[in-house]
């Protein structure tokens, strides 16, 4: 007779957030060697960009600095779409063991729920770089493509200033975490740092695929100028 309940494999904290670091990364390893084996099976095509409105598309200019800050927003969106797996896994195995085993975890909703947010903090920048974030389009759908690149540029400072502030207190959090040890108040009690730490870093990530949107939206804007004036 045990002293209480019987919780099974307990995830040590050590392997969670190695596996975590080390999982996606494979994984992305992977899909790369998938897509050059499909490039060379299969004749190169040309890129086709959906258009905005009435097939008028922003091509906009970008230089060595924006497109480096581009991979890496790309590469922490990947990072973001593999880390999903572990939820479906973990729910999984929760689920077996729970009906099947009467043996539930006591540590695979925290580990699912402290997923999710980190997701949320990391995907930021790749959603950014794909114009994926909520635009009040009334107005904005109706300006020239170079209003538009016009408008984007004036609304950046609103941008700036969140983001400044969201990179402030975040660091101020993850120091006040780090130095205190600070660690979840389920029974699992995991260290809550590396949370704090993945907000500070979503932000960080943030700010530069904003100052890459910004970047190009300046020579794009200048470009659409100077294109205008030739042509007329």
């Amino acid at each position: 007779m045990t002293d209480g309940p019987d919780f099974g494999f307990v995830l040590p904290h050590w392997l969670y957030w190695t596996w975590l670091a080390v999982m996606p990364l494979v994984l992305i390893y992977w899909a790369n060697l998938q897509e050059k084996r499909k490039g060379k099976l299969q004749p190169e095509t040309d890129g086709v960009s959906l258009p905005q409105d009435e097939g008028e598309t922003i091509q906009y200019v970008e230089n060595t600095f924006t497109r480096a800050i581009d991979k890496v927003s790309v590469a922490s969106g990947y990072l973001c779409a593999f880390w999903t797996v572990n939820a479906v896994i973990a729910y999984f195995y929760e689920v077996i063991m729970r009906y099947l085993f009467n043996m539930p975890t006591i540590w695979v909703h925290e580990a699912s729920f402290l997923l999710f947010g980190m997701q949320y903090l990391i995907s930021g920048a790749f959603t950014l770089k794909e114009e994926g974030h909520v635009r009040v389009d009334v107005l904005y759908i109706k300006l020239p493509l170079r209003g538009r690149v016009g408008m984007d540029i004036f609304t950046s400072v609103f941008f700036f200033v969140f983001i400044l502030a969201l990179v402030g207190t975040s660091a101020t959090f993850f120091e006040q975490s780090y130095e205190m040890g600070e660690t979840t108040v389920e029974t699992w009690a995991i260290q809550y740092w590396p949370v704090k730490a993945m907000m500070l870093l979503g932000g960080i990530l943030i700010l530069f695929a904003g100052i890459a949107k910004l970047t190009k939206d300046i020579m794009t804007f200048r470009a659409l100028g100077q294109e205008g004036q030739f042509n007329g």
